[in-house]
């Protein structure tokens, strides 16, 4: 063979090969993977609830075996409203509810099984708590999501992966035709260990309805999820938040969800002393918060109505004083930056409460510094920055510096922005104060830069 024929084939190789693998696989660099529209959209939604309400409720159970009987289902008052009302109070921008859990319970009247609400005697079988689940959500403005788990325990499909898909499939066509737009779908992998599923008809069937659904998987499910798990149930996002995350050479833009539940180890009610007197405190909910969506994550907190169908009146009362809490730490009024001395327009937009508006560094440059003057003397000791995702993550390493008269001195160092990043530090006063962009990949873009004296 002569050289060039050589030459010739190992091109041909090459390109088949890279023409095998997956588009995302090709990006370059972390640099190169930017979110989509519907991530971007989802991201800015920073906190939501995942209701858990089932057979479990009634069995003090936190996973079902799938032996429940229908008739256990039997709440007197159930009022999704009072829910909606109870989360939106504390901040909540959309809600998810488990519309079947493990044990294969279906909290919608399904045609696919009789495993469900209407073989049992709430509302003599008529209910559907999908339907005002997602009625109550759109009344109070809130979005509505769906978690249908792919293990189910009691349908005796499962043992046989071809009958169940189809089976999943056909109650996932009921739910993503008939309840409205979804801001999010669950694809739990809990308890699925050795299981095949057609992951890949699913969210090609998802998609068909729902295009901008946001669909939650483990990092597992690499190739199906636009969201992933954080990997703890404690609300906590460990180290650097990087939203593009490599899988096995693979890149994609995997912004986080932190779950964890409103009731410490609680996801579902019981009538235990140990439930209400896991309720988290305000204290407690706060640090969630901050090291979830202060770390630019995206904080999904579990409730659980009670037997009745209602959130305990604790859990509706802490979930107002969170809401009140996190309202005086960060809402608009307490943003110390938001009276500043004259900016010009780059820099003020990066100052104004409006996330829409940012702030920009020199096209190309690989460092820049946002400085304020603040016009008088002021004390902090939290500062928030909200990086401008839509071309990507380009933040690398930054810096918080205050000016002490003689120099800049740096009181809070780190390397990924993201979504959001507070950071916290000795209170200090000063008049001016900036953020210094140490290194970027791309052009740095703030949308808030915010300061508050929150004095813990």
């Amino acid at each position: 063979m002569s050289s060039f024929a050589f030459r010739r084939v190992k091109t041909l190789l090459a390109t088949a090969l890279l023409a095998a693998l997956p588009m995302s696989g090709q990006a370059e660099s972390f640099a190169d993977v930017k979110p989509s529209p519907q991530q971007v959209a989802w991201q800015d939604l920073e906190f939501g609830v995942i209701v858990h309400f089932g057979t479990n409720t009634f069995l003090d159970r936190e996973w079902g075996d799938g032996t429940a009987s229908p008739s256990v289902f039997n709440p007197d008052k159930v009022d999704p409203d009072q829910w909606a009302r109870a989360v939106k109070a504390a901040g909540v921008q959309y809600m998810v509810l488990v519309a079947k859990h493990h044990d294969g319970f279906a909290l919608w009247p399904t045609g696919q099984t009789d495993y469900s609400v209407k073989a049992s005697p709430w509302m003599g079988g008529k209910g559907d708590l999908v339907r005002m689940a997602s009625e109550a959500a759109k009344k109070n403005g809130l979005g509505f999501g769906v978690y249908l788990s792919p293990w189910d325990r009691h349908d005796p499909r499962y043992k046989d992966s071809a009958a169940y898909d189809k089976y999943y499939l056909s109650e996932m066509e009921e739910l993503v035709q008939n309840y409205g737009p979804l801001t999010e779908w669950w694809l739990d992998g809990a308890g699925s260990a050795g299981h095949v599923y057609d992951f890949a008809k699913y969210i090609e069937t998802l998609r068909t309805y729902q295009p901008n659904t946001m669909v939650f998987a483990d990092v597992a499910l690499f190739d199906y999820g636009d969201i992933r798990w954080v990997g703890n149930e404690q609300g906590v996002v460990q180290g650097e938040n990087w939203n593009v995350i490599d899988r096995h050479g693979q890149l994609r833009w995997r912004p986080l969800e932190v779950d964890t539940p409103l009731h410490k180890l609680h996801w579902f009610y019981s009538s235990k002393p140990d439930f209400a007197t896991s309720l988290k405190s305000v204290k407690e909910l706060m640090d969630n918060w901050e090291s979830s969506v202060g770390k630019g994550g995206q904080l999904m907190l579990g409730i659980a109505p009670d037997r009745h169908g209602l959130l305990p009146e604790a859990d509706v009362k802490r979930l107002a004083e969170f809401g009140k809490a996190l309202k005086a730490r960060y809402g608009d009024a307490a943003n110390l930056a938001a009276k500043h001395a004259t900016a010009d327009d780059n820099v003020a937009a990066a100052l104004d409460n409006d996330a829409s508006t940012f702030w920009s560094a020199p096209t190309g440059s690989a460092c820049a510094t946002l400085e304020v003057d603040l016009g008088r003397n002021v004390t902090f000791d939290h500062a928030m920055s909200m990086e401008r995702l839509d071309d990507g993550q380009n933040v690398r390493a930054y810096a918080v510096q205050v000016w002490d008269g003689q120099g800049w001195k740096t009181v809070a160092q780190a390397q990924a922005i993201g979504h959001m990043k507070i950071d916290r530090f000795a209170p200090v006063t000063a008049r001016k104060v900036r953020l210094n962009i140490l290194s970027s990949v791309g052009t740095a873009r703030i949308r808030e830069f915010k300061l508050f004296d929150v004095g813990d």
